[in-house]
């Protein structure tokens, strides 16, 4: 391995043995980036001066030393062609150099990108070179110096730069990474150059790196966010979190792919197993179940460094499993101060005070600790020992170390603890007065704990009614906050979520919701009307969305709740590409009140997230002028949500179902890629029928194959029972929300295909009687379908008898209801054979 420094040298190591073979020396500048020939025979290496160096695979100068300065500014990437016989070096003077590893010189005339290159990537045929710039990324025909595409990549969402590319193995997709304002990883088609599926999101910094294992299956990431993520390609999903100490600048795979080695400002290069992918379970790959695979490393974990198991349960709130894990840490090893710590906190979590200052004064007395310390105040706080509490506090800042962001931290906890004791204004005032004493960049989590604290007390005067009281703390929440992304929260301070519980990622809408929601029902229109412009001005597509859907279900379901009117939903329908107007112009003769409140007041937080895919119309005090807007500009993403919402809502599925066809068809035509993107957000018509169907065959796998329509008496086999089905109600209210949810197909469907048995204890077979019997109950409890073996398997096919005979006690034990028919008793006895 070789890796490059900001201290002007090279190191050549053995991996084998972890120990330096050479350092390589003789840069002027630090050293920005290094790579290796794709045969292994070269070495180059760049600095921040422009001068870029080659040397032999045992790091020594070529026969001639080469050392060139052709760049004018910091050489920011290299990379050899597929053949080795060329290199391209990418630098911030906006140019690509190409250089002859034959001869090592120039050859040809600069790639002139316009602006600042940061990453240069051959493709896998040598043909093509990928470049990604400040601005956009270039694809350019290195040998004929042509460009033959230029899109903005990162730059389209929030103007972010592009920071790597990387090319699958087979050239057919390009993925990139892009700056903070869009540290994502993409995925482009190489024949379009648009945008495919759905972005790897996680990452809450510039992701400076991305590189492919060897198979081409996984893709590493690293960013200075001061974790490597680890991604599998066929679905995106994270596979495992890497956690520095400190920001990273490079992440690649060994040579065999088990491994990742990672670098960056600590000074250290860190080696990484990639786990076994068939060891992780595909459905529990969710960016919250990957704590138990975070590598603690990071300088600032202070606390709570408990078994990943144990620590996995806190933060996903199962409180019994983390207190039951600890206690068996505790009776393994009685000594284990940590462990008495962390079984403190989760005491805390339940309101067990005695058992949690009991767990605090034991790991105290093992060996006194920062998490000790902790441990102690809160329990005292929650026992309103507020003396007893501040002394175990004070204790704590003796092992901070003199850590800075220790130190915020624990004043942190320290004004949580109050606030949960009920001492809400003293802890509110430590936090602000914290802010104001060391603004910079401790203002952030200053900020996140204000703003919760604003927020639970926003909602206790919400349910008690304290209307305005509620909406000043919602105020005062969305002002502490003043960002709307908060995965990098969630991540960054899980602390508090592990010791208090807190749910850092749903805060920011949580809190604005809320804002708006108290603000109308103090009658405070103009500023709700207000408020609400503010969260769609600031939302990103998927919190808009979420907020469409609130503002038209949840919200007007309280003080401000309408019914739809047959009048009013066909005034919303009606229009076509133009919903969003009918939305603006429909009057009160739309809507039947169920309270007192103003229509307009009702319609207004509909009205505007309709339009906030269009113009923003409301800087302007003429209707006229938003009308206009929309004959402008009349295919509306959020009309189309709006209208097929409304739709849906009315059970007029079919018609919702034309509406999100066209709603689909509108945004894979959209010209600009950022509208495309909304695409991949839905599921199609066709795909989610197919979902639906994946969904029926499984849930049929360990059903019979024939059954009796119990409306019909008809006997049904598999083929007529989906047809039925299709024909159905149920299917098409469930084709409309799968393709708003693809997940819904999995479990939505159960009720229609639940089934009744039949069992008979008596010599007397029953005969239609039976049959009557059965099928009326089966009815009666609430079943369309029925099994019993007297009708419902062919006699004289012996293979089918032979089947069924097989599988009889598993349809048993699959059935919703099992009844047993008694031929001599009058009345029938019935089961269910489900929980």
């Amino acid at each position: 391995m070789v890796t490059a420094s900001y201290d002007k040298t090279l190191r050549l190591w053995d991996l084998e043995n972890g120990v330096v073979l050479k350092v390589m020396e003789g840069h002027h500048w630090g050293i920005r980036v290094a790579a290796v020939s794709r045969d292994g025979q070269f070495i180059a290496s760049g600095d921040f001066g422009g001068e870029l160096i080659a040397w032999n695979r045992d790091g020594e100068s070529l026969t001639q030393p080469i050392r060139v300065k052709v760049h004018s500014n910091k050489i920011f990437s290299l990379d050899f062609s597929p053949d080795s016989t060329f290199m391209a070096s990418g630098s911030m003077d906006n140019t690509v150099e190409l250089w002859n590893t034959k001869t090592w010189r120039v050859e040809g005339n600069p790639i002139n990108c316009g602006t600042e290159v940061r990453c240069v990537r051959y493709s896998p045929s040598g043909e093509y070179l990928a470049i990604a710039t400040k601005k956009d990324i270039q694809i350019w025909n290195a040998r004929k110096r042509e460009r033959i595409a230029k899109f903005q990549g990162h730059s389209a969402f929030n103007g972010a730069w592009n920071y790597s590319v990387a090319w699958t193995s087979d050239g057919m997709r390009l993925f990139s990474s892009g700056s903070i304002l869009d540290p994502t990883i993409r995925e482009w088609d190489t024949s379009t150059w648009k945008q495919v599926g759905q972005p790897c999101k996680g990452h809450t910094d510039t992701v400076y790196t991305i590189a492919f294992n060897p198979t081409g299956t996984l893709i590493a990431s690293a960013s200075e966010d001061q974790q490597v993520r680890l991604w599998r390609i066929s679905d995106r999903s994270p596979i495992a979190i890497f956690k520095h100490p400190d920001q990273l600048y490079c992440a690649t795979f060994s040579a065999d792919g088990k491994h990742i080695l990672s670098g960056g400002r600590d000074t250290v290069i860190s080696k990484w197993k990639v786990p076994f992918l068939e060891d992780i379970s595909k459905d529990k790959l969710s960016d919250d179940m990957l704590r138990g695979m975070l590598r603690r490393g990071n300088k600032g974990q202070i606390i709570l460094n408990a078994s990943a198991t144990a620590r996995d349960a806190c933060i996903a709130g199962d409180l019994p499993t983390a207190d039951r894990l600890l206690t068996q840490d505790i009776a393994a090893d009685g000594n284990d101060y940590k462990s008495h710590a962390n079984r403190s906190f989760v005491k805390a979590r339940n309101s067990d005070w005695d058992h949690a200052l009991d767990d605090a004064l034991k790991s105290i007395s093992i060996k006194p600790s920062l998490m000790g310390c902790i441990s102690k105040g809160i329990a005292h706080c929650g026992k309103n020992q507020f003396q007893d509490a501040m002394k175990a506090f004070d204790i704590a800042f003796m092992y901070v170390d003199a850590d800075l962001n220790k130190t915020r931290l624990l004043l942190l906890i320290k004004a949580i603890a109050l606030f949960n004791a009920n001492q809400h204004d003293e802890a509110i005032l430590r936090v602000q007065e914290l802010a104001k004493t060391r603004p910079n960049p401790n203002s952030l989590a200053c900020g996140i704990v204000e703003a919760y604290l604003h927020v639970q007390l926003g909602i206790n005067a919400l349910d008690d009614t304290r209307h305005n009281e509620s909406a000043d703390h919602f105020t005062a929440a969305v002002d502490a906050i003043g960002f709307s992304s908060m995965s990098t929260i969630h991540s960054r301070y899980d602390v508090f979520l592990v010791l208090f519980g807190w749910d850092l990622r749903s805060l920011w809408r949580t809190a604005h919701q809320n804002w708006c929601d108290a603000l109308l029902r103090t009658g405070r229109l103009p500023e709700a009307i207000k408020a609400y412009r503010y969260i769609m001005d600031r939302a990103d597509e998927a919190t808009k969305a979420s907020y469409l859907d609130w503002s038209t279900g949840s919200l007007l379901d309280q003080d401000c709740s309408v019914v739809y009117a047959a009048a009013g939903v066909t005034d919303i329908i009606e229009s076509g590409d133009v919903a969003l107007a009918a939305g603006i112009t429909m009057g009160p003769s739309s809507f039947t009140l169920q309270r007192s409140t103003s229509v307009w007041q009702q319609i207004q937080p509909l009205r505007t997230a309709a339009r906030r895919g269009q113009e923003k119309c409301y800087g302007t005090t003429h209707s006229s002028r938003c009308e206009q807007g929309h004959r402008t500009q009349p295919s509306s993403y959020s009309g189309y949500q709006l209208k097929h919402a409304v739709l849906h809502g009315a059970h007029r599925y079919d018609e919702a179902i034309e509406v999100f066809k066209i709603m689909i068809s509108k945004l894979e035509n959209a010209s600009d890629t950022q509208t495309q993107d909304l695409r991949h957000q839905h599921v199609g018509p066709s795909e989610a029928e197919r979902a639906i169907e994946e969904s029926i065959n499984a849930q049929l796998d360990d059903a019979p194959h024939r059954l009796i329509d119990t409306s019909t008496g008809r006997l049904c086999n598999r083929e007529t029972q989906i047809d039925a089905f299709k024909a159905s109600t149920e299917y098409k209210e469930l084709l409309s929300s799968t393709m708003k949810d693809a997940y819904l197909p999995c479990s939505a469907s159960k009720p229609w295909w639940r089934y009744t048995s039949v069992m008979s204890y008596s010599r007397t077979v029953g005969g239609i009687a039976k049959l009557q019997s059965f099928c009326k109950t089966t009815r009666d409890k609430g079943y369309r379908w029925a099994w019993i073996d007297t009708c419902c398997i062919d006699q004289t096919n012996n293979v089918e008898v032979q089947q069924s005979v097989n599988s009889m006690f598993v349809w048993y034990r699959h059935s919703a209801l099992t009844i047993v028919y008694l031929s001599d008793v009058a009345f029938i006895a019935a089961w269910s054979t489900r929980k």
